[in-house]
C-alpha cells in the first residue's frame, strides 16, 4: 500500500509538470470516442478470446495426432507464428492475404489475425499441460479399458485444466492488450481513437492516459484471478 501510493505521488507530480488543464479539458470532450473504442476492443477480444481457444485446442491435438503430416504443419505454424512479430503479420495477412479473398471487414479481419496469434500460443499451452500428465495415469486408464477418447475426457484434460488456467489467464490479458496494433489496419477501436484524439487536440499525454487507465481496467481482473488461481493451484501441490 505505501508503495502505491508513493508511486501515484510520483505520477501526479509528474503529470502536473508535463500535462495542462485546457489539454485535459480538450480530451475529456472526446468521452464518446474513448467509450466507443472502449467497447469495440472489449468485442474484438471477447471474439478473439474464443476463438484463439479453438484454435489453440485444435493445434494442440494436432501437435500430439499420430497423423506425421498433422504433426508437422502445426509445428511449422505454432513456429511461425511464434517466431515473427504480430505487427508483421497483421500486414501481411491483411494486405497479404485478406485483400486477394475481398476480405474487406477489418472487424472479421483483426479477430482472425488475433486468433490465430493467439492460437498459436494457447495450443502449445495446453500441449504443455497434456505433457504435464504423469504415463503411468495414461498406462493404467488404457489398462481398465478407456478408449483414446475417454482418457482424454476423464484422465487428462480435467487435471491438464487446473494446471494451464493460470498462463491460460495471462494469455487472455496479452489478446486484450495486443488488440491495440490493430489499429495499424485503420479499426476503429481503442487505440485507434486514442489516436485520432491526440490528432485533433495535440495533447499526446492527455490523450494517451485514458488509453492506459482503460486497458488496465480489462487486464487487472485477469491478472488478479491468474494469481488467485496460481495460490490455489500451490496450495493443492
Amino acid at each position: 500500500m505505501i508503495t502505491f501510493l508513493l508511486l501515484s505521488f510520483i505520477i501526479s507530480l509528474s503529470f502536473q509538470q508535463l500535462t495542462t488543464h485546457e489539454g485535459w479539458h480538450q480530451v475529456a470532450g472526446y468521452w464518446r470516442s474513448f467509450l466507443n473504442g472502449w467497447l469495440v476492443t472489449i468485442l474484438i477480444a471477447a471474439a478473439a478470446l474464443v476463438l484463439s481457444v479453438i484454435v489453440g485446442v485444435l493445434i494442440a491435438l494436432c501437435r500430439k495426432s499420430p497423423v506425421l503430416l498433422l504433426r508437422d504443419l502445426s509445428k511449422i505454424y505454432v513456429e511461425i507464428i511464434r517466431g515473427t512479430p504480430l505487427l508483421v503479420q497483421i500486414y501481411i495477412i491483411y494486405y497479404g492475404v485478406f485483400h486477394q479473398v475481398d476480405l474487406e471487414n477489418r472487424y472479421v479481419a483483426g479477430v482472425l489475425i488475433l486468433s490465430g496469434f493467439s492460437g498459436a500460443y494457447i495450443g502449445e499451452i495446453i500441449r504443455a499441460g497434456i505433457e504435464s500428465i504423469a504415463k503411468s495415469q495414461l498406462e493404467s486408464a488404457r489398462a481398465i479399458g478407456l478408449t483414446t477418447v475417454q482418457i482424454y475426457k476423464h484422465v487428462i484434460f480435467p487435471q491438464a485444466i487446473r494446471r494451464i488456467m493460470p498462463p491460460l489467464a495471462g494469455q487472455f490479458a496479452s489478446i486484450i492488450k495486443d488488440s491495440s496494433l490493430l489499429s495499424i489496419i485503420g479499426l476503429n477501436e481503442f487505440t485507434q481513437n486514442a489516436s485520432n484524439v491526440n490528432s485533433n487536440t495535440f495533447s499526446s499525454l492527455e490523450s494517451y492516459f485514458p488509453l492506459a487507465v482503460g486497458y488496465l481496467i480489462l487486464t487487472l481482473p485477469i491478472s488478479l484471478w491468474t494469481q488467485s488461481l496460481e495460490r490455489k493451484h500451490k496450495f493443492e501441490t
